[in-house]
């Protein structure tokens, strides 16, 4: 693929991947400055940063734009979760590339389904290409960009497959460089912040995000370990979640951006 890129569009993408990478100091900052990057290269009138969890049938996104896809339209996409194209392409598949849903079904197949008309159809969208940067067991991190009319170019397609193993290696240094922050007793650079937490549940939420246990948790922040308990009770009805993967994705998804 990359071989037929001209030497403008490789630099474009390359000065992109250089602008994520020096302002991406947390997997959430990363999330943030990557949707607004890659859309420079690749025109799109949503980019998100989507984190799939197979296991739960359920998705969290980050957008580029604040609101566009609210709380309604994800439980959209949750009910037809298992029936997305890019997600049974790229569900479990460690070599998962870059594809548009064109890739793998045909247009009139697509907007006959049901994902199609209770999804994107009500907000505008029918064309997406998803950049599947992370893949490991029941979790798929991709890059989604989504916009009405003409589809995705190879051009398009290409640019982007071009800098995603690196886009996935920049990601998972961000996301595992919150480890030696939480040993070091340093919170997350960027904490999630949602209105109905109170402090101390985005502390926990913000440590729990950085891999940390319950009873880690109890230690860092002088508290019980049925305390912590609690506190992740609370913050599961909040968040109308129900385990703790799920929160975090969701804490993630409500970040300020």
């Amino acid at each position: 693929m990359q071989a037929a890129l001209r030497t403008r569009d490789l630099r474009s993408a390359l000065d992109c991947l250089g602008a994520i990478a020096e302002a991406s100091v947390s997997d959430r900052s990363f999330a943030r400055h990557g949707v607004t990057h890659l859309k420079r290269v690749v025109a799109a009138d949503i980019t998100t940063l989507s984190v799939c969890d197979l296991a739960a049938g359920h998705r969290g996104v980050v957008s580029d734009i604040p609101g566009a896809i609210g709380r309604r339209q994800i439980e959209a996409f949750d009910r037809h979760f298992h029936q997305h194209p890019l997600v049974l392409a790229h569900g479990r598949n460690p070599r998962a590339f870059t594809q548009r849903i064109s890739d793998v079904l045909p247009d009139v197949e697509f907007r006959s389904t049901a994902l199609f008309n209770d999804y994107y159809r009500p907000i505008r969208i029918d064309r997406c290409m998803a950049v599947p940067i992370h893949v490991c067991q029941d979790v798929i991190v991709s890059f989604v960009l989504n916009r009405a009319g003409r589809d995705f170019s190879d051009r398009d397609r290409d640019c982007l497959e071009s800098i995603r193993p690196h886009l996935g290696h920049l990601y998972r240094l961000t996301r595992d460089g919150q480890g030696p922050r939480a040993a070091w007793g340093v919170p997350s650079a960027d904490p999630p912040c949602d209105p109905r937490l109170s402090i101390r549940e985005r502390e926990v939420l913000d440590w729990l995000a950085g891999g940390k246990t319950d009873r880690d948790i109890a230690g860092i922040l002088g508290i019980s370990h049925r305390t912590v308990h609690k506190h992740l009770q609370r913050i599961y009805e909040k968040l109308g979640v129900e385990n703790r993967t799920s929160a975090v994705m969701r804490g993630m998804s409500l970040a300020p951006h």
